[in-house]
């Protein structure tokens, strides 16, 4: 049974649609592999009663036997710590908030939870999501089943670090800077920020202005993914930001991707500094869409350098957010995360300018790629991952990395609005995943996942999973 842990989504609803296994033996197993895989990922950092949750998977076997049962009856969800789930405290991975009750769900988990899913938990993150290591002084450091010694990336580090540790079949993620694309690179599963607005935010205490966030799937799979998607987008009167309902299923158009693309490869967007061997991998992988009939062409031009544009947008935000609480309790937050947060009282009239010039550069150089090429390839992360505690490199093989570091080839994609997916594109010298990107046009989030489906056969991963 502990192998179904790591199987697809696909294959669990499979077996529990004609009822080869019950959602109270799926249950059992999730809750006894969490317990089992704490010490050494530390995956999850709330888990909830397990009676209470039998209970629940004992309501999704009957509702399956009744001939009743939804989309994802019965699955074992995990939910980032960064989202509102009741019945858990919504903590952010900081002291401050360690006591913080949400009165209702976030509108996210309320739709996998109207599809049938059930929350076991809440999964590690960073403080508020700073950072792309997922540690914090509540709840520790997470780790990557692939090599405890280093990170499954952040801040969606508690989520990748369970999919692809054989934990949970399904996690919600969130990616601001490339928080869903960095944890699913450096853990081998295939993640998904998508169009801005496709997934509801909400509700939240304030009117979100750093428009750069989106929630999305992180999964084993990418058809795993596009049933994730299928039940949470369209619009919520909770997000005035919101798209409406795409008016497709993203699981019935997945092999329906065009013949013969005109596809872009840029192994650095002009600024990256990329280990060799992860340069190396994303260039072999983005030849696989040659084979498929496609034409792949390497372009030099890049966008600006997104790192200080991106962090002050965000340090501002959170600034703004965090100030009642300071400096009253400036000791109870991360040194760190206190510090980048604090960088927000640089924003200055000149700065909103030069970061609104910067933006519409950025927008620019999008539409002059997208108006000549369907898709765009880059590698999704410049190197492998880093410790579990950090810190991240400074220069990679003796070259200085740029400010955007680890984000370097994710942050760009969060500020122009573009979906942007990342795939396995083999292992490093070191053993560890490589990520491939694939971005496409803003709103065309089932052109993303067509093309990473077709990678996908093209180049399976779905069976290559670290054992813990």
């Amino acid at each position: 049974m502990k192998e179904l842990l790591y199987r697809p989504l696909t294959e669990v609803l499979d077996r529990l649609t004609t009822k080869e296994i019950s959602p109270v033996e799926l249950m059992r197993t999730t809750l006894d592999r969490i317990y089992e895989t704490q010490p050494s990922l530390n995956a999850f950092c709330q888990i909830g009663d397990d009676e209470a949750l039998l209970a629940e998977a004992k309501a999704a076997e009957d509702r399956i036997g009744r001939g009743e049962a939804r989309a994802l009856e019965g699955i074992p969800l995990g939910v980032k710590e960064l989202e509102d789930a009741l019945g858990f405290r919504s903590t952010h991975g900081s002291v401050p908030y360690k006591d913080n009750v949400p009165q209702q769900d976030s509108a996210q988990v309320e739709r996998l939870k109207a599809a049938g899913a059930i929350v076991v938990g809440k999964t590690n993150a960073p403080e508020f999501g700073y950072t792309a290591i997922s540690k914090n002084l509540l709840f520790g450091v997470s780790r990557s089943p692939w090599n405890p010694d280093v990170t499954p990336g952040g801040s969606s580090g508690g989520s990748s670090a369970a999919i692809a540790g054989g934990v949970v079949p399904l996690a919600t993620a969130s990616d601001g800077g490339g928080s869903v694309r960095i944890p699913a690179s450096f853990t081998g599963c295939f993640g998904l920020k998508v169009s801005f607005g496709r997934i509801p935010h909400g509700p939240d205490d304030l009117w979100v202005m750093d428009d750069t966030a989106v929630h999305g799937p992180l999964t084993r799979t990418v058809e795993d993914a596009a049933i994730h998607l299928d039940a949470v987008v369209g619009a919520h009167p909770c997000d005035p930001q919101s798209l409406p309902h795409p008016g497709l299923s993203y699981r019935e158009v997945l092999k329906d991707l065009p013949s013969k693309l005109k596809i872009a490869y840029s192994p650095d967007l002009g600024y990256a500094v990329v280990q060799s061997d992860v340069a190396a991998a994303a260039a072999d992988a983005a030849r696989a869409f040659e084979d498929l009939g496609h034409s792949v062409e390497e372009i030099t031009s890049g966008p600006p350098e997104p790192g200080f544009a991106w962090g002050i947008s965000g340090a501002f935000e959170l600034l703004a957010r965090l100030s009642p609480l300071l400096p009253e309790h400036e000791a109870d937050f991360g040194r760190g995360f206190l510090t980048g947060v604090k960088a927000g009282a640089k924003m200055t009239p000149d700065v909103w300018r030069d970061l609104r010039d910067f933006r519409e550069k950025l927008n620019r150089w999008c539409w002059q790629v997208f108006d000549e090429y369907d898709l765009l390839l880059t590698p999704t992360v410049p190197f492998d991952a880093p410790p579990a505690r950090g810190p991240f490199p400074r220069e990679t093989e003796g070259r200085k990395q740029p400010s955007a570091t680890v984000g370097s080839f994710t942050m760009p994609f969060n500020m122009s609005w573009h979906p942007a997916a990342t795939v396995r594109a083999g292992l490093s010298k070191a053993g560890l995943p490589i990520g491939l990107q694939i971005v496409g046009p803003r709103h065309r989030d089932d052109v993303v996942l067509q093309a990473s489906w077709a990678y996908e056969q093209a180049r399976p991963w779905a069976n290559e999973w670290p054992q813990i």
